[in-house]
């Protein structure tokens, strides 16, 4: 394990990575925080602003990032800010403004769809303007709020299998919404009784073919649906009292069923598809707050991981 202690002492508030972070050396990832946006090529040991571009005079806090899936090929990189979103097609070393519809928006998540490189297509969830979606490599934006009862978006998953279904997912400060047709329009989706905020989804690798969600609540816990979301079933209700901050599965998910819960400040593990849980790399991360994790290898002994702590350190936990 080993500290990356050139950072600021500020919020971390979530990560993004290539597709070979951890199997490659020099793979990019990125950490998006309140004074600004780092970039690391060496698995979170080394970290540097990449706005310097940009001759600030005050930070530029950073809510959201999101980059290409061929980020090695096509090395598009997006911030999601507190009035719009800015994009670089360098990997950081360039900024430009984005045409983003009025008002200034507070950007709270970015997502890319899976087949990027083809379609180009972006969503953003805003803090209480809906969402939107570029199809143009996120330089002209649009808005796609049409039946989204609550504009008040904490996160967003799309569907793999994206190009065909045309499916992802939304949570929200009242509960989830689903759209069907690329976020041009939404349904609500059913919650059990006592409907909360949604902080956290994760939708399974074979999605389109089990149906397998998952939905990370202020107060009610981790809830799991096996059909799309029609039906839910609330998991370790009696462990997951606090909210769920982020859910990670498997790569290998379901066949390896293990779920990685940020529950409070807490990482908890389950390694049975949510029927019991324990604390994650307990000894590395004894008494400290965790506020977003980057797991994308899994979550065994010797897969690489990054763990941002309240306190802004950035942990590399193998």
């Amino acid at each position: 394990m080993s500290s990356a202690n050139t950072l600021p002492q500020d919020l971390i508030y979530n990560f993004a990575a290539s597709a070979w972070w951890g199997r490659r050396p020099g793979a990019a990832c990125f950490a998006a925080r309140m004074s600004g946006l780092y970039r690391s090529d060496d698995e979170g040991a080394t970290w540097r602003l990449l706005y310097e571009s940009l001759q600030l005079n005050e930070p530029l806090s950073t809510m959201a990032v999101a980059i290409s899936p061929d980020f090695e090929q096509q090395p598009h990189l997006f911030a999601g800010l507190g009035g719009g979103i800015l994009r670089s097609l360098d990997g950081g070393q360039h900024w430009e403004n984005v045409h983003f519809p009025p008002p200034p928006a507070v950007v709270t998540c970015l997502v890319t769809s899976p087949n990027y490189t083809q379609d180009g297509l972006l969503f953003a969830g805003t803090l209480e303007d809906g969402l939107f979606f570029s199809t143009d490599c996120g330089l002209h934006w649009q808005a796609g709020s049409f039946g989204l009862l609550d504009l008040k978006l904490f996160c967003l998953a799309v569907s793999p299998n994206f190009a065909h279904d045309q499916t992802l997912f939304a949570g929200t400060h009242s509960g989830l919404f689903r759209s069907a047709n690329g976020g041009r329009s939404w349904r609500e989706v059913s919650l059990p009784p006592g409907y909360d905020a949604v902080f956290s989804l994760a939708l399974s690798p074979h999605f389109a073919q089990d149906g397998v969600l998952f939905a990370g609540t202020e107060t009610q816990g981790l809830l799991r649906s096996d059909d799309g979301g029609r039906s839910w079933a609330r998991l370790g209700e009696n462990i997951l009292t606090d909210a769920i901050n982020t859910v990670l599965l498997s790569p290998q998910f379901p066949r390896q069923p293990d779920i990685l819960a940020l529950h409070g400040g807490t990482l908890l593990l389950s390694h049975d598809a949510g029927l019991s849980w324990q604390p994650w790399r307990e000894a590395a991360l004894a008494e400290k707050r965790v506020t977003t994790v980057l797991a994308p290898l899994g979550f065994d002994p010797g897969a690489p991981s990054l763990v941002g702590l309240l306190d802004g350190d950035i942990l590399n936990i193998r």
